[in-house]
């Protein structure tokens, strides 16, 4: 007998963001629906411009002032679309936190690490100051940070790229959120440091039970650690699965194709080196019908006319594509 899913601590339907500019309406987020359920490690992948992580500023209602916001953002009994703004501080970084995706511009260069640490506590725990520090410094050892006393009177500058999203992920953990999003947090790191701190992501999930929403362009991160993933394409969810399914055997053409584009050492160029041909849309000036027909391989005269919604194709496995026909790509390199 197959086992009911968990209950979703967060359910997202036909949410849409669109920005009003001189060169027509952005239509950065078109339609997602995306459940977050406990324990659950969620990847969200796609090519740069693709919405991810306008998508993920809309669950905490940062998106920029002159966003048009749209559809249900669902955390519990409270909608945070439209959600007036002590609802959403009380919910930020107390029971939903971010990561951003650059440290040196998230923490503010003025204030030392201790007192930007101890304000969440301060401010949704209620946590006198000696206290606030004193729970700083067990958050500082628990990612990894050596000398915590002192690097609380430390400011942002006198730390490594590493420390600095550390602290960041300190912070987002201070109050023992139920979600963690993250937004390419090892944009800019070296590799090494990047492995550290994705394995420290996988580590805290285990030990803190938080789900975790990681924002990625790359295909490798989310086959370590994630659960579940969706892939977007021009503001929407073109593929969800879970992991081993979406790399076993994919359905979509886009899925299939930024698989492919994964360099490979197994394989003579130009297969080694496999791209996508031709450029995402603009979003102000989206084509009628699937937004990926025009760079598809697959397409057919429908594609350029339907909009294909997202829909169930097998159990957990949903895919936008007019195409039933499509062999599964293939999986991704060993």
């Amino acid at each position: 007998m197959a086992v009911p899913a968990r209950p979703a601590l967060l359910e997202v339907r036909d949410l849409a963001i669109e920005y009003r500019t001189p060169d027509g309406v952005v239509r950065a987020v078109r339609g997602v629906d995306l459940d977050v359920r406990e324990r659950e490690f969620v990847g969200i992948v796609g090519e740069s411009g693709s919405g991810k992580s306008q998508l993920l500023l809309a669950l905490l209602g940062l998106t920029s002032p002159g966003a048009v916001v749209s559809g249900s953002i669902r955390y519990g009994s409270e909608e945070l679309v439209g959600a007036p703004a002590a609802v959403l501080n009380r919910i930020r970084g107390n029971r939903i936190s971010m990561v951003f995706q650059d440290p040196m511009t998230a923490l503010n260069p003025y204030l030392a690490i201790g007192t930007q640490l101890t304000e969440v506590l301060r401010l949704h725990r209620g946590f006198t100051r000696a206290a606030a520090l004193a729970r700083a410094a067990e958050l500082l050892d628990a990612v990894q940070i050596t000398e915590a006393r002192r690097r609380l009177r430390q400011y942002p500058h006198e730390l490594s790229g590493g420390m600095r999203q550390r602290v960041m992920i300190a912070m987002a953990l201070a109050c023992e959120p139920q979600i963690l999003l993250a937004d390419e947090p090892t944009t800019a790191l070296d590799v090494t440091v990047q492995a550290q701190i994705l394995e420290l992501l996988r580590e805290l999930r285990g030990r803190t039970g938080t789900a975790v929403v990681l924002v990625t362009h790359d295909l490798g991160i989310v086959a370590e650690l994630a659960d579940r993933i969706a892939v977007m394409y021009a503001g929407r969810i073109v593929e969800e699965a879970p992991v081993d399914t979406l790399f076993a055997a994919s359905l979509h053409p886009y899925t299939d194709a930024l698989k492919r584009s994964i360099p490979r050492i197994d394989l003579a160029l130009p297969e080694r080196m496999a791209s996508i041909p031709g450029n995402p849309p603009n979003p102000a000036r989206l084509p009628t019908g699937c937004a990926f027909a025009p760079r598809c391989g697959h397409r057919i005269e429908r594609c350029t006319s339907e909009l294909p919604p997202l829909r169930e194709i097998a159990p957990a496995h949903r895919k936008a594509c007019c195409r039933d026909d499509l062999p599964a790509g293939p999986g991704a390199p060993a």
